[in-house]
Formats: structure tokens, sequence, C-alpha cells
């Protein structure tokens, strides 16, 4: 019966990546080719994500972007105290936003946002060695924001917006039973969704200079009646009901962002900023089946912990027509090495981004991007069933998008 419970557990914790284990920032590809840096940015509608409080102070009436990314991500995994490798093989993630605003007068401005700021996909073989942790997983949160900002005055904006975020996840795995059909296996889908916000300062003391904090708050994704189907052995199937549902809370994390941008020169734009995530919200997991209750209700620590990360940014302006950005970062895992699991394989990650803006057309931009992680190799553990091994990834995410302002 324990067996069954620590079972039980590993297949849920697969879930708690949709809240925490892949944070997807690539939200405006002017940003991106930046270092992902937008908060002391003031680019417009895309401000709706990065800081509200730049919003009021756009340079147009009007402002709409519209993008995606295209993540190309790899895994591989070479077990320890042995010479098995395995690599995952995972599908292409598209991450999208869409900005719309406008100034309804001097003082303030209104839009509305839609963006992609948690989700991720990986595909394992069915038959690798880490099978019974993950074999496939698909998972995606998407947020509407609708946005207020004030102009309080020439130097300082101030603004908030109020998140619906919804989302869902499909994960296939192996079970650690097998009969004449083979090994057993369960099939979990299940969507959420609940209220959060964003709310963000813009000032900018002298001209050349911006200073600017921006907090999105944790959402606390209910998950409720999730279907859980089991391919088990017909005697098991009175432990573990072949149809079952299932509930739980999925914390998605808050982030606070704190930026400095300077006009060093007429064409060149100098950006640093410093991002907290709030990961140690995942100090455990704990979820309720509908059937079997007793048996297969769980809680199980996580222990991750908070993570920071510095950022660095240039833009230079060869014409109106023309910008070039490149940047920088490093993102320190949140995962404890002890309860690490594969389905989004989260290492200590250094990277390079680049990207342009080229306006064909009065008003209308063209904005592409690519960033490129350099994930560093390490040995983690999953020691409820002492899984353990060597991971390294490689992944590149280029983007396009459409800006258009008046």
């Amino acid at each position: 019966m324990r067996k069954i419970t620590i079972l039980l557990t590993s297949i849920l914790f697969s879930m708690s990546v949709f809240a925490g284990g892949y944070q997807v920032r690539l939200q405006g590809n002017k940003q991106t080719g930046m270092g992902l840096i937008g908060t002391p940015l003031n680019m417009g509608a895309s401000s709706m994500f990065y800081n509200p409080g730049a919003l009021s102070m756009m340079k147009t009436n009007w402002s709409f972007d519209l993008g995606a990314s295209f993540i190309l991500a790899t895994a591989t995994f070479e077990k320890s105290e042995s010479d098995y490798t395995a690599s995952s093989d995972n599908p292409v993630g598209t991450p999208f936003y869409f900005y719309g605003a406008g100034k309804i007068n001097k003082l303030i401005a209104l839009g509305v946002a839609v963006y992609t700021p948690f989700g991720s996909s990986a595909k394992w073989e069915d038959d690798w060695a880490g099978n019974l942790l993950v074999q496939n997983i698909d998972l995606q949160a998407i947020y509407i924001q609708p946005t207020i900002s004030f102009n309080i005055n020439d130097k300082l904006g101030i603004g908030g917006g109020f998140i619906y975020a919804m989302g869902n996840v499909e994960l296939n795995k192996a079970l650690n039973y097998s009969d004449a059909n083979g090994q057993s296996t369960v099939n979990l889908q299940g969507n959420g969704s609940n209220l959060g916000y964003n709310i963000g300062v813009f000032f900018k003391p002298v001209e050349n200079w911006a200073i600017a904090v921006d907090y999105r708050s944790e959402i606390m994704m209910n998950v409720e009646d999730g279907d859980a189907i089991f391919d088990v052995p017909s005697a098991l199937e009175g432990t573990i009901p072949p149809t079952n549902t299932f509930s739980a809370e999925l914390p998605l994390p808050a982030n606070l962002d704190v930026g400095v941008a300077v006009q060093a020169t007429k064409k060149l734009l100098i950006a640093i900023e410093f991002d907290w995530t709030f990961w140690s919200v995942y100090d455990s997991l704990k979820f309720t089946f509908a059937q079997a209750g007793d048996l297969l209700n769980s809680s199980s620590p996580r222990e991750y912990h908070n993570a920071f990360i510095p950022r660095i940014g240039f833009e230079y302006a060869f014409s109106e027509k023309f910008q070039l950005r490149i940047g920088g970062y490093y993102d320190a895992s949140p995962t404890n090495p002890n309860y690490f699991t594969p389905e989004t394989v989260s290492l200590n990650t250094a990277a390079l981004t680049a990207g342009f803006s080229w306006y064909p057309v009065k008003n209308l931009g063209i904005d592409f991007s690519i960033l490129q992680l350099f994930g560093q190799q390490s040995q983690k553990n999953y020691a409820p069933d002492n899984f353990g091994g060597t991971y390294k990834t490689n992944t590149t995410a280029p983007g396009i998008g459409i800006s258009y302002s008046f």
C-alpha cells in the first residue's frame, strides 16, 4: 500500500511543473532581445506585462503588439553508475502574446493583455529509464489582464491590472506494474483558473534615466475534477480505480522586478534588471482523489527556493527604421536536487539574447528576437524513487512579432 501511495505522489508531482518548473518570460520580442528586460523600458503596449506603470507614458496614443516564440529544447540524461543515456524529443513550445492599449486622455491609459507566462512540453521515450516519473507532458497557462495606468506627472507613472489565469495540463507516465498486456500507465488531464494582479511604478528622475519596479502576484491555480485514467492489472482495479478524478492547488509564484535604464547617447540605450521569483511557495504538494481517498491522498515535500536573476541589455538605433539589441542573464534553478524530476529539466542556466526591429513603413514594426540557453550539466536525484543521474539541456528560442502604434 505504501508503494502505491508513493507512486501516486510522483504522478501528481509531475503536474507541479504547471506552476513552477518552467517560467516563460518571452512576452515581448523587443524585451527578449535585451536579455528579457522590460521593467525600466517604455516600449508601448507590451509594458502591461513588464510594468503597467509605464503604459500611461507611452509615446503614442495607441499601441498594439502581437507575437510568439518557438522554443526548441532538448534534454539528455545519463544514469548514475551506468552507461545508460536517454534524450528527450520535445515538441516545439509556442508562447505567445497580444497587447492593445490607448490613452483616453493625457493622464490615463487603458489596455488589455493576453500572454503565456508559464508552460512547457517534454517528451521522452515510453520505455526510457525514467518512465515511472514521466513519459510526456504538455502544459500551458494563459493570463488575461485588463490594465489601467496613470501618468501622475511627466516623471512618474503608476499602473496595475487584474489577471484572470487559466491553464491546462496533460501527463502520461508508466506505473510499476505489468501483466500479459504490458506495463501499466496513467493519463492525467486537468485544468484550473484563478485571479491575481500586476502592479508597477515607472519613474524618470531626469530625462535620460528611468527607474522602475513591478510586482506580479502569486496565483493559486485550483484544479477540480481532473481526469485520471489508469491502465492497470485487473487485480489492482479495486485499489486504483481505472477512472478517477482529482483536485489540487498549484501555485504560480510571484515575481518582483527592479530595473534601471539609461539613454547613454542618442542611439545607445543600456538597461539592467534584477528579478526575484518566489519559488519557495513549493515547500510541499498536496492532492486529493475522489475515489479511494484515504489510500491515495498524499502530501510530499518539494523544498524549492527563491531565485534571483540579474540581467543586462543594450539597444542601438542605427536609424529610425532599424534598432539592434543584445543582452544576457544568469538564471539559477529553484529546484531541490533531492526532489528533481525530468518533466521540465530546470538547471542553472546562462543565456544570451539578440534581436532587432525593422520599420518598413511608418508606425509598423517587425520585431525579431532569439534566445540561447546554456544549461549547466548537473547531477540530480529524485529521492522517493531513488532515480538519479546527470542532466544537461540545450534550448534555442527564436521569436517574431508585429508592433503598430500611432
